[in-house]
């Protein structure tokens, strides 16, 4: 059960960093020469929120058909 609240905790505070990541790409669009590579920086955040978000999402299923096998 350690894992599966690592792994919720994870999603957390990556989905606030992807939150600020955004944020910021929002203030340097709004600026007059925006550097490029900070449209990119969300990117990361939000990948680790799929792998995440899909082992939380498949989480449930995977336990009720271990139940249903024992």
């Amino acid at each position: 059960m350690r894992w599966n609240n690592t792994v919720r905790q994870t999603h957390r505070w990556t989905s606030i960093i992807f939150v600020v990541t955004v944020i910021v790409a929002f203030v340097a669009a709004a600026q007059a020469e925006p550097a490029e590579w900070l449209f990119y920086l969300p990117l990361p955040p939000l990948a680790l929120l799929l792998f995440t978000g899909l082992y939380l999402f498949v989480l449930p299923y995977a336990i009720r058909r271990r139940r249903t096998a024992s």
